[in-house]
């Protein structure tokens, strides 16, 4: 059902969801959705919820693998490209994540994702003001990226993390 909504998310905004359009989607009776859904605000949270946690722990594998380091700043630039490449779950994602900012109740499953980021920009820097710019520019970044017809790639990704990030150790 979450990837159901994703997707509805992705094509038609967080407008389009209901469990009539998911459970179609899932290819599953609309009695399913109810079932498992009582509303749509339990469905768009779900699916918050899945997403932030996907991506809080795949920033958080991020950095263990690469220990903070040059590498960490280059496979983030690569991750970033790879999710820009093809944007429509980014784009279902950030619509989901806005909707944290109308909803005070949403922004909890936010944080996750916020804290594995500022942990990333803390392998690099102790500086609480960078941690936060970091943070920052990572979403910034993300969501520009949907605005343009010509993302960022790779290279480009990693010199810019290379501006806010300088000071990374080999």
């Amino acid at each position: 059902m979450i990837e159901a909504t994703l997707r509805v998310v992705e094509r038609d905004g967080a407008s389009g969801v209901s469990h009539r359009t998911v459970a179609r989607e899932a290819g599953l009776p609309t009695t399913s959705a109810t079932y498992y859904f009582r509303g749509i605000d339990d469905l768009l949270c779900a699916a918050l919820t899945s997403v932030m946690t996907e991506d809080a722990a795949r920033m958080r594998r991020l950095a263990a693998e690469t220990g903070g380091g040059v590498d960490s700043r280059r496979s983030l630039a690569r991750l970033m490209a790879d999710v820009v490449a093809a944007p429509g779950h980014l784009l279902a994602e950030y619509e989901l994540y806005l909707l944290a900012a109308r909803r005070p109740e949403l922004r909890e499953v936010t944080q996750v994702w916020l804290d594995a980021a500022a942990d990333f920009a803390r392998a690099h820097t102790d500086d609480p003001a960078r941690v936060r710019v970091v943070v920052a520019a990572i979403d910034g970044l993300l969501l520009q990226a949907l605005l343009t017809d010509t993302p960022p790639g790779a290279a480009e990704f990693e010199a810019m993390l290379r501006m806010l990030l300088p000071h990374a150790t080999d």
